[in-house]
């Protein structure tokens, strides 16, 4: 995400500038060749936008499966779980044992936190990924269009 939005930035950045080259250019040339000029750096800059836009998403899908193959493990231990479980029954004021769980039901009480933890990360990075790989399909035809474009204006 953050990768996203500095990639969006750089490329404001250089359409400012490539505005304001184009703009004195223009100014400069008076003659026919001037609408060229603007063709040929639209060209580009669309290039530019939707190249970056396809690296940001390859970037975004290889941590996404990088989430999927090898999730974050989960932080919190089980003497941990046990010692805020008994932290919360301490502080009800009852003297009845019945109502904290057993070492058994704690331990099922962890491993069944955990694995929600995990299944949680799972979807949490299969989400991202379809979504990466939207920052990939998008722009790709538009860029493989323009390159055509490009490649044909140089050929003639």
């Amino acid at each position: 995400m953050i990768f996203s939005l500095l990639c969006i930035g750089a490329v404001l950045v250089i359409v400012v500038f490539v505005v304001i080259i184009a703009a004195t250019e223009l100014k400069a040339e008076k003659n026919k060749g001037e609408r060229e000029v603007v063709k040929n750096i639209y060209i580009y800059l669309v290039l530019f936008a939707t190249l970056m836009m396809t690296i940001g998403g390859s970037v975004g899908v290889f941590m996404a499966i990088a989430d999927i193959v090898a999730p974050v493990p989960y932080h919190q231990t089980f003497e941990e779980f046990k010692r805020f479980d008994v932290e919360k029954h301490a502080g009800t004021d009852t003297i009845d044992k019945q109502a904290s769980p057993s070492e058994e039901e704690l331990k099922q009480q962890y491993e069944a936190m955990v694995l929600a933890e995990k299944e949680k990360q799972a979807n949490r990075a299969k989400n991202n990924l379809i979504k990466s790989f939207g920052w990939i399909i998008i722009p790709l035809p538009v860029f493989i269009y323009f390159q055509r474009r490009l490649v044909n204006k140089e050929i003639s």
